[in-house]
Protein backbone atom coordinates (compact mmCIF):
# COMPACT_ATOMS: atom_id res chain seq x y z
CA UNK A 1 0.00 0.00 0.00
CA UNK A 2 3.13 2.34 0.09
CA UNK A 3 2.56 3.40 -3.57
CA UNK A 4 -0.82 4.39 -4.63
CA UNK A 5 -2.07 5.65 -7.86
CA UNK A 6 -3.39 9.39 -8.66
CA UNK A 7 -6.75 7.85 -8.29
CA UNK A 8 -6.20 5.56 -4.97
CA UNK A 9 -4.66 8.59 -3.57
CA UNK A 10 -7.36 11.30 -4.65
CA UNK A 11 -10.02 8.61 -3.05
CA UNK A 12 -8.45 8.80 -0.28
CA UNK A 13 -7.79 12.34 0.37
CA UNK A 14 -11.59 13.20 -0.74
CA UNK A 15 -12.55 11.10 2.02
CA UNK A 16 -10.25 12.53 5.28
CA UNK A 17 -11.55 15.76 4.05
CA UNK A 18 -14.86 15.06 4.52
CA UNK A 19 -14.38 14.23 7.85
CA UNK A 20 -13.42 18.03 8.46
CA UNK A 21 -14.98 20.55 10.50
CA UNK A 22 -12.85 23.15 10.52
CA UNK A 23 -12.43 26.56 8.55
CA UNK A 24 -9.75 25.38 6.12
CA UNK A 25 -7.79 21.83 5.95
CA UNK A 26 -4.96 20.39 4.09
CA UNK A 27 -4.11 17.16 4.16
CA UNK A 28 -1.02 15.15 2.52
CA UNK A 29 0.05 11.47 1.85
CA UNK A 30 3.17 10.47 1.43
CA UNK A 31 4.42 6.91 0.53
CA UNK A 32 7.78 5.52 0.10
CA UNK A 33 9.49 1.97 -0.98
CA UNK A 34 13.32 1.16 -1.55
CA UNK A 35 16.03 -0.88 -0.41
CA UNK A 36 19.77 -0.40 -0.22
CA UNK A 37 22.81 -2.42 1.17
CA UNK A 38 25.79 -1.18 2.74
CA UNK A 39 29.47 -3.05 2.54
CA UNK A 40 32.44 -2.69 4.52
CA UNK A 41 36.33 -4.00 4.53
CA UNK A 42 35.61 -5.67 1.34
CA UNK A 43 32.27 -7.84 2.43
CA UNK A 44 28.48 -7.06 2.79
CA UNK A 45 27.45 -5.62 6.47
CA UNK A 46 23.77 -4.62 5.91
CA UNK A 47 20.70 -4.38 3.42
CA UNK A 48 17.03 -4.22 3.60
CA UNK A 49 13.55 -2.68 2.37
CA UNK A 50 11.43 -0.19 3.52
CA UNK A 51 7.87 0.61 2.93
CA UNK A 52 6.04 3.47 4.62
CA UNK A 53 3.07 5.39 4.53
CA UNK A 54 2.08 8.61 5.98
CA UNK A 55 -0.65 11.38 6.42
CA UNK A 56 -0.68 14.77 7.73
CA UNK A 57 -3.95 16.66 8.39
CA UNK A 58 -3.70 20.26 8.83
CA UNK A 59 -6.69 22.03 9.88
CA UNK A 60 -7.22 25.99 10.56
CA UNK A 61 -10.08 27.75 12.58
CA UNK A 62 -9.34 31.72 11.50
CA UNK A 63 -5.46 32.12 11.91
CA UNK A 64 -5.03 29.31 14.20
CA UNK A 65 -3.78 25.90 12.96
CA UNK A 66 -3.18 22.38 14.76
CA UNK A 67 -1.28 19.28 12.51
CA UNK A 68 -1.82 15.56 13.21
CA UNK A 69 0.24 12.47 11.32
CA UNK A 70 -1.10 8.88 11.40
CA UNK A 71 0.08 5.67 9.28
CA UNK A 72 -3.48 3.93 10.15
CA UNK A 73 -6.39 4.55 6.73
CA UNK A 74 -9.30 2.60 8.14
CA UNK A 75 -11.92 5.02 8.67
CA UNK A 76 -12.00 5.13 12.26
CA UNK A 77 -8.58 6.32 12.11
CA UNK A 78 -8.88 8.43 9.68
CA UNK A 79 -11.73 10.43 11.42
CA UNK A 80 -9.41 10.33 14.58
CA UNK A 81 -6.87 11.83 12.71
CA UNK A 82 -8.85 15.11 11.38
CA UNK A 83 -10.28 15.54 15.22
CA UNK A 84 -7.25 15.13 16.81
CA UNK A 85 -5.57 18.36 14.29
CA UNK A 86 -9.35 20.23 15.15
CA UNK A 87 -8.04 19.69 18.86
CA UNK A 88 -4.74 21.01 18.48
CA UNK A 89 -5.95 24.01 16.17
CA UNK A 90 -8.48 25.27 19.09
CA UNK A 91 -5.18 25.40 21.57
CA UNK A 92 -2.76 26.68 19.22
CA UNK A 93 -2.24 30.77 19.47
CA UNK A 94 -2.80 32.63 16.23
CA UNK A 95 0.10 32.73 13.50
CA UNK A 96 0.01 36.30 12.37
CA UNK A 97 1.61 35.19 9.46
CA UNK A 98 -1.25 33.05 8.21
CA UNK A 99 -2.03 32.40 4.58
CA UNK A 100 -4.91 31.76 3.11
CA UNK A 101 -5.21 27.63 1.43
CA UNK A 102 -4.53 28.31 -2.26
CA UNK A 103 -7.70 27.29 -4.67
CA UNK A 104 -6.97 25.00 -8.01
CA UNK A 105 -3.53 25.05 -9.50
CA UNK A 106 -2.36 24.15 -13.06
CA UNK A 107 0.92 22.18 -12.58
CA UNK A 108 3.33 20.33 -15.28
CA UNK A 109 3.33 16.65 -15.98
CA UNK A 110 6.06 14.99 -13.83
CA UNK A 111 8.59 12.88 -14.96
CA UNK A 112 10.60 12.05 -12.01
CA UNK A 113 9.42 8.76 -11.68
CA UNK A 114 11.09 5.79 -13.48
CA UNK A 115 9.87 2.47 -14.00
CA UNK A 116 13.16 1.06 -13.98
CA UNK A 117 14.44 2.97 -11.28
CA UNK A 118 11.43 1.66 -8.98
CA UNK A 119 11.63 -2.05 -10.01
CA UNK A 120 15.19 -2.31 -8.63
CA UNK A 121 15.44 -5.65 -6.67
CA UNK A 122 17.57 -6.51 -3.71
CA UNK A 123 19.31 -8.99 -6.38
CA UNK A 124 20.08 -6.58 -8.53
CA UNK A 125 21.72 -4.41 -5.89
CA UNK A 126 23.53 -7.82 -4.51
CA UNK A 127 25.03 -7.52 -8.27
CA UNK A 128 25.77 -4.34 -8.83
CA UNK A 129 27.74 -4.06 -5.39
CA UNK A 130 29.72 -7.65 -6.06
CA UNK A 131 31.04 -5.45 -9.36
CA UNK A 132 32.23 -3.19 -6.83
CA UNK A 133 33.85 -5.46 -4.28
CA UNK A 134 35.71 -7.18 -7.48
CA UNK A 135 37.12 -4.02 -8.46
CA UNK A 136 38.75 -4.02 -4.56
CA UNK A 137 39.75 -7.39 -3.74
CA UNK A 138 41.37 -7.51 -7.56
CA UNK A 139 43.56 -4.15 -6.63
CA UNK A 140 43.74 -4.96 -3.25
CA UNK A 141 41.90 -2.52 -1.77
CA UNK A 142 39.26 -2.05 0.67
CA UNK A 143 35.93 -0.80 -0.08
CA UNK A 144 33.36 0.65 1.61
CA UNK A 145 29.98 1.63 0.22
CA UNK A 146 26.59 2.42 -0.30
CA UNK A 147 23.91 1.88 -2.82
CA UNK A 148 20.27 3.12 -2.19
CA UNK A 149 17.35 3.10 -4.60
CA UNK A 150 13.93 4.49 -3.65
CA UNK A 151 10.62 5.55 -5.28
CA UNK A 152 7.70 7.47 -3.56
CA UNK A 153 4.83 9.49 -4.27
CA UNK A 154 3.21 12.50 -2.62
CA UNK A 155 -0.45 13.54 -2.74
CA UNK A 156 -1.81 16.90 -1.27
CA UNK A 157 -5.38 18.39 -1.36
CA UNK A 158 -6.89 21.04 0.41
CA UNK A 159 -10.31 22.01 1.33
CA UNK A 160 -10.82 24.93 -1.34
CA UNK A 161 -10.12 22.60 -3.83
CA UNK A 162 -6.77 22.34 -5.17
CA UNK A 163 -5.02 18.81 -5.96
CA UNK A 164 -1.68 17.99 -6.59
CA UNK A 165 0.26 14.50 -7.25
CA UNK A 166 3.60 13.48 -7.61
CA UNK A 167 5.83 10.74 -8.27
CA UNK A 168 9.41 10.45 -8.08
CA UNK A 169 12.43 7.71 -8.14
CA UNK A 170 15.94 8.12 -7.20
CA UNK A 171 18.87 5.32 -6.64
CA UNK A 172 22.47 6.71 -5.38
CA UNK A 173 25.70 4.99 -5.01
CA UNK A 174 28.97 6.13 -3.04
CA UNK A 175 32.29 4.11 -2.24
CA UNK A 176 35.89 5.23 -0.42
CA UNK A 177 38.92 2.86 -1.41
CA UNK A 178 41.61 2.89 0.84
CA UNK A 179 44.71 0.60 0.28
CA UNK A 180 46.03 -1.19 2.86
CA UNK A 181 48.31 0.84 4.13
CA UNK A 182 46.11 3.53 5.08
CA UNK A 183 47.92 6.11 3.13
CA UNK A 184 45.90 6.44 -0.10
CA UNK A 185 42.44 7.28 -0.60
CA UNK A 186 39.69 7.52 -3.60
CA UNK A 187 36.13 8.57 -3.31
CA UNK A 188 33.02 8.55 -5.93
CA UNK A 189 29.54 9.71 -5.38
CA UNK A 190 26.83 9.30 -7.83
CA UNK A 191 22.88 9.82 -8.34
CA UNK A 192 20.66 8.86 -10.87
CA UNK A 193 16.92 8.96 -11.78
CA UNK A 194 17.45 6.05 -14.32
CA UNK A 195 18.76 3.24 -12.88
CA UNK A 196 20.33 2.34 -16.33
CA UNK A 197 23.07 5.04 -16.47
CA UNK A 198 24.39 3.32 -12.80
CA UNK A 199 27.97 1.77 -13.69
CA UNK A 200 29.04 1.05 -10.35
CA UNK A 201 31.91 -1.19 -12.01
CA UNK A 202 33.28 2.17 -13.99
CA UNK A 203 32.40 4.18 -10.93
CA UNK A 204 34.30 2.12 -8.45
CA UNK A 205 37.26 2.05 -10.80
CA UNK A 206 38.20 5.36 -10.65
CA UNK A 207 37.35 5.24 -6.57
CA UNK A 208 40.62 2.76 -6.68
CA UNK A 209 42.49 5.35 -9.23
CA UNK A 210 42.47 7.38 -6.73
CA UNK A 211 43.06 5.29 -3.98
CA UNK A 212 46.19 4.22 -5.48
CA UNK A 213 47.48 6.80 -7.06
CA UNK A 214 47.10 9.25 -3.70
CA UNK A 215 49.22 6.93 -1.66
CA UNK A 216 52.28 8.61 -0.47
CA UNK A 217 51.55 12.04 -0.32
CA UNK A 218 54.02 14.96 0.10
CA UNK A 219 53.53 17.95 1.92
CA UNK A 220 53.57 21.63 0.27
CA UNK A 221 53.16 24.57 1.55
CA UNK A 222 49.56 26.26 2.24
CA UNK A 223 48.21 29.37 0.33
CA UNK A 224 46.86 30.66 -2.90
CA UNK A 225 46.64 28.18 -5.60
CA UNK A 226 44.57 27.52 -8.97
CA UNK A 227 42.62 24.77 -8.25
CA UNK A 228 40.73 22.47 -10.10
CA UNK A 229 37.46 21.20 -8.82
CA UNK A 230 36.02 17.74 -9.60
CA UNK A 231 32.33 18.32 -9.57
CA UNK A 232 31.58 16.65 -6.34
CA UNK A 233 34.16 19.12 -4.84
CA UNK A 234 31.98 21.62 -6.74
CA UNK A 235 29.25 21.25 -5.56
CA UNK A 236 30.15 20.51 -1.54
CA UNK A 237 30.64 24.43 -1.53
CA UNK A 238 28.05 25.89 -4.10
CA UNK A 239 25.46 23.80 -2.44
CA UNK A 240 25.91 26.48 0.87
CA UNK A 241 24.65 29.07 -1.52
CA UNK A 242 21.42 28.30 -1.88
CA UNK A 243 19.48 28.54 1.01
CA UNK A 244 21.13 32.40 0.45
CA UNK A 245 18.53 32.54 -2.65
CA UNK A 246 15.78 33.38 0.14
CA UNK A 247 14.10 37.02 -0.51
CA UNK A 248 13.33 37.34 3.47
CA UNK A 249 16.59 36.16 4.70
CA UNK A 250 18.14 38.44 2.30
CA UNK A 251 16.03 41.71 3.06
CA UNK A 252 16.40 41.18 7.02
CA UNK A 253 19.97 40.97 6.43
CA UNK A 254 20.72 37.32 7.24
CA UNK A 255 22.31 35.97 4.23
CA UNK A 256 25.26 36.92 1.45
CA UNK A 257 22.40 37.86 -0.53
CA UNK A 258 22.07 41.04 2.08
CA UNK A 259 22.93 44.80 1.34
CA UNK A 260 23.05 47.69 4.16
CA UNK A 261 19.76 49.36 4.26
CA UNK A 262 17.52 46.53 4.69
CA UNK A 263 17.21 45.13 1.03
CA UNK A 264 18.33 42.27 -1.15
CA UNK A 265 20.76 41.86 -3.92
CA UNK A 266 18.35 40.93 -6.62
CA UNK A 267 19.25 42.36 -9.65
CA UNK A 268 23.11 42.71 -8.78
CA UNK A 269 25.94 41.39 -10.75
CA UNK A 270 27.18 39.02 -7.79
CA UNK A 271 29.24 36.32 -9.82
CA UNK A 272 31.48 35.97 -12.69
CA UNK A 273 29.55 36.20 -16.30
CA UNK A 274 30.33 32.22 -16.82
CA UNK A 275 27.69 31.76 -13.79
CA UNK A 276 24.42 30.67 -14.74
CA UNK A 277 22.34 29.01 -12.08
CA UNK A 278 18.70 27.87 -12.87
CA UNK A 279 16.42 24.98 -11.52
CA UNK A 280 13.81 22.98 -13.66
CA UNK A 281 11.39 20.15 -12.57
CA UNK A 282 11.26 18.47 -15.90
CA UNK A 283 15.27 18.22 -16.03
CA UNK A 284 15.78 14.49 -17.52
CA UNK A 285 18.62 14.17 -14.94
CA UNK A 286 17.67 15.98 -12.35
CA UNK A 287 13.59 16.12 -11.99
CA UNK A 288 11.69 17.01 -9.28
CA UNK A 289 7.88 17.40 -7.76
CA UNK A 290 6.32 20.18 -10.07
CA UNK A 291 4.23 21.59 -6.63
CA UNK A 292 5.82 22.79 -3.69
CA UNK A 293 4.91 22.44 -0.09
CA UNK A 294 2.32 25.05 -0.24
CA UNK A 295 1.05 23.90 -3.32
CA UNK A 296 2.13 26.60 -5.82
CA UNK A 297 3.16 25.33 -9.59
CA UNK A 298 7.09 24.81 -9.99
CA UNK A 299 8.46 25.32 -13.58
CA UNK A 300 12.40 26.48 -14.87
CA UNK A 301 13.31 29.04 -13.19
CA UNK A 302 16.67 30.91 -14.00
CA UNK A 303 18.53 32.21 -10.66
CA UNK A 304 21.28 33.49 -11.60
CA UNK A 305 21.61 34.24 -15.86
CA UNK A 306 25.30 35.67 -16.30
CA UNK A 307 26.45 36.15 -12.99
CA UNK A 308 23.60 38.80 -12.25
CA UNK A 309 20.99 37.34 -9.50
CA UNK A 310 17.56 37.16 -11.58
CA UNK A 311 15.18 35.83 -8.74
CA UNK A 312 14.76 34.76 -4.73
CA UNK A 313 12.44 32.57 -3.33
CA UNK A 314 9.50 34.61 -1.67
CA UNK A 315 6.65 32.42 0.50
CA UNK A 316 3.36 33.76 -0.25
CA UNK A 317 3.98 35.54 3.10
CA UNK A 318 6.82 37.52 2.42
CA UNK A 319 5.36 37.96 -1.17
CA UNK A 320 1.94 39.57 -0.10
CA UNK A 321 4.19 41.79 2.07
CA UNK A 322 6.60 42.85 -0.53
CA UNK A 323 3.85 42.99 -2.97
CA UNK A 324 5.48 40.29 -5.78
CA UNK A 325 4.21 37.29 -6.76
CA UNK A 326 5.71 34.19 -4.97
CA UNK A 327 8.36 32.14 -5.89
CA UNK A 328 8.90 28.76 -4.50
CA UNK A 329 12.60 27.64 -3.49
CA UNK A 330 13.79 25.07 -5.72
CA UNK A 331 14.99 21.53 -4.30
CA UNK A 332 17.42 21.13 -6.75
CA UNK A 333 19.92 23.49 -8.35
CA UNK A 334 21.97 23.27 -12.07
CA UNK A 335 24.77 25.47 -12.71
CA UNK A 336 25.42 25.45 -16.28
CA UNK A 337 29.32 24.75 -17.99
CA UNK A 338 31.25 24.45 -20.76
CA UNK A 339 32.73 22.21 -22.85
CA UNK A 340 36.34 21.61 -21.81
CA UNK A 341 37.97 18.77 -19.87
CA UNK A 342 39.39 18.14 -16.61
CA UNK A 343 41.89 16.69 -18.67
CA UNK A 344 42.26 19.85 -20.56
CA UNK A 345 42.08 21.74 -17.61
CA UNK A 346 45.18 20.12 -16.17
CA UNK A 347 47.11 20.30 -19.81
CA UNK A 348 46.18 24.01 -19.64
CA UNK A 349 47.70 24.83 -15.96
CA UNK A 350 51.20 25.69 -14.86
CA UNK A 351 51.33 25.05 -11.18
CA UNK A 352 48.00 24.32 -9.13
CA UNK A 353 46.02 21.88 -7.21
CA UNK A 354 43.29 18.96 -8.73
CA UNK A 355 40.80 18.31 -5.65
CA UNK A 356 38.16 15.13 -5.89
CA UNK A 357 36.30 16.47 -2.74
CA UNK A 358 35.56 18.50 0.55
CA UNK A 359 34.49 17.43 3.75
CA UNK A 360 33.76 18.33 7.46
CA UNK A 361 32.51 22.32 5.77
CA UNK A 362 31.40 24.66 8.36
CA UNK A 363 30.44 27.98 8.03
CA UNK A 364 32.93 30.66 9.54
CA UNK A 365 30.95 33.71 8.48
CA UNK A 366 27.39 33.25 7.35
CA UNK A 367 27.22 36.92 6.04
CA UNK A 368 30.20 36.65 3.16
CA UNK A 369 29.41 32.71 3.11
CA UNK A 370 32.85 32.18 4.02
CA UNK A 371 33.25 28.43 3.91
CA UNK A 372 36.15 26.30 6.10
CA UNK A 373 36.56 22.42 5.90
CA UNK A 374 39.34 19.92 4.53
CA UNK A 375 40.29 18.41 0.50
CA UNK A 376 39.97 14.84 0.97
CA UNK A 377 40.19 11.27 -0.85
CA UNK A 378 42.82 12.32 -3.60
CA UNK A 379 44.40 15.89 -3.84
CA UNK A 380 46.79 16.35 -6.39
CA UNK A 381 49.66 18.48 -7.22
CA UNK A 382 49.57 20.00 -10.77
CA UNK A 383 52.42 21.42 -12.86
CA UNK A 384 53.54 21.91 -16.24
CA UNK A 385 50.27 20.75 -17.49
CA UNK A 386 50.40 17.45 -15.37
CA UNK A 387 49.63 15.83 -12.41
CA UNK A 388 52.99 14.95 -10.92
CA UNK A 389 52.34 13.74 -7.76
CA UNK A 390 50.13 12.97 -4.68
CA UNK A 391 49.45 15.89 -1.66
CA UNK A 392 48.85 15.87 1.87
CA UNK A 393 45.22 16.86 2.69
CA UNK A 394 44.56 20.81 3.22
CA UNK A 395 42.63 22.95 5.19
CA UNK A 396 40.80 26.04 3.54
CA UNK A 397 39.13 28.89 3.81
CA UNK A 398 36.97 30.28 0.80
CA UNK A 399 33.56 31.82 0.05
CA UNK A 400 31.91 29.93 -2.93
CA UNK A 401 30.61 34.14 -3.79
CA UNK A 402 34.63 34.78 -4.03
CA UNK A 403 35.10 31.58 -5.30
CA UNK A 404 32.78 32.23 -8.40
CA UNK A 405 34.02 35.60 -9.64
CA UNK A 406 37.74 33.75 -9.62
CA UNK A 407 36.68 31.16 -12.74
CA UNK A 408 38.66 30.94 -15.81
CA UNK A 409 36.84 27.83 -16.78
CA UNK A 410 34.14 25.24 -16.67
CA UNK A 411 33.81 21.81 -17.79
CA UNK A 412 30.50 19.67 -18.72
CA UNK A 413 28.29 19.73 -15.53
CA UNK A 414 27.78 16.08 -13.82
CA UNK A 415 24.55 15.91 -11.41
CA UNK A 416 26.56 14.93 -8.02
CA UNK A 417 23.76 14.45 -5.43
CA UNK A 418 20.50 16.85 -5.61
CA UNK A 419 23.33 18.99 -7.67
CA UNK A 420 24.26 18.93 -11.39
CA UNK A 421 27.61 21.31 -11.69
CA UNK A 422 30.32 21.19 -13.72
CA UNK A 423 34.55 21.01 -12.97
CA UNK A 424 35.72 24.20 -12.39
CA UNK A 425 38.86 25.89 -12.34
CA UNK A 426 39.41 28.80 -9.99
CA UNK A 427 42.41 30.85 -9.49
CA UNK A 428 43.91 32.47 -5.62
CA UNK A 429 41.64 29.33 -3.77
CA UNK A 430 42.85 29.62 -0.29
CA UNK A 431 44.34 27.05 1.59
CA UNK A 432 45.45 27.96 5.38
CA UNK A 433 47.22 24.82 6.87
CA UNK A 434 48.31 21.31 6.07
CA UNK A 435 45.78 17.70 7.46
CA UNK A 436 47.31 14.47 7.90
CA UNK A 437 43.71 12.85 7.02
CA UNK A 438 44.12 10.59 4.42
Amino acid sequence: MAILNREEAKALLTKVLGFSKADECEVNLNGSEGGNIRYARNAVSTAGDASRLSLIVSSSFGKKTGVATINEFDNTSLEKVVRRAEEVAMLAPENPEYMPLLGPQTYLESIAYNKNTAAVSPELRAEAVAKSLKVSKDEKLEAAGFLENSSGFRAMMNSKGLFGYNMESDVSFSVTMRNQAGTGSGYVSKSYNDVAKLDTLALTKIAAGKANGSANAKAIEPGKYTVILEPLAASDLIGNMFAGFDARNADEGRSYMSKKGGTSRLGEKLFDDKVTIYSDPLNADLPFSTFSNDGLPQTKTVWVDKGVVKKLAYSRYWAQKKGVDPQPAASRMIMAGGTTSIEDMIKGTEKGILVTRFWYIRFVDPQTLLLTGLTRDGTFYIENGKIQFPIKNFRFNESPVIMLNNLEELGKPERTDDMIVPPMKIRDFTFTSLSDAV
